[in-house]
């Protein structure tokens, strides 16, 4: 079994920043993909961030330039760098990963959410 866990998550003014970390764990032979969602209430869960193996990454529009996302294969951890802060940003806010398992199938895994709020 694989279980993701995510921390750093809180309430900061509009402007500040916060910094997410997620760490896998388990029976994880390999990470592929490692990313960030977030859903707001009344919204669909949507993509924030994603980052391959091999350190390429996706942004959303609508964070392009304030987030960064990073990864450290040896640890299995993903961390998303949230800066300049938007109300907008408010959300729960999830990591996933593709794990390769003992099984030698790959399965998406999602932590729990942690709560970003942002004040205005």
């Amino acid at each position: 079994q694989v279980q993701l866990v995510e921390s750093g998550g809180g309430l900061v003014q509009a402007g500040g920043s916060l910094r997410l970390s997620c760490a896998a764990s388990g029976r994880i032979l390999s990470i592929n993909t490692m990313g960030w969602y977030r859903q707001a209430p009344g919204k669909q869960r949507e993509l924030v961030a994603l980052i391959t193996r091999g350190g390429s990454t996706n942004y959303a529009d609508s964070v392009k330039g304030r987030f960064t996302i990073s990864r450290d294969n040896a640890k299995n951890t993903v961390s998303l760098q949230m800066n300049s802060l938007k109300p907008e940003d408010t959300a729960v806010y999830f990591c996933k990963a593709e794990v390769l398992g003992a099984t030698l199938v790959l399965y998406d895994y999602w932590g729990q959410g942690t709560q970003v709020t942002v004040s205005s």
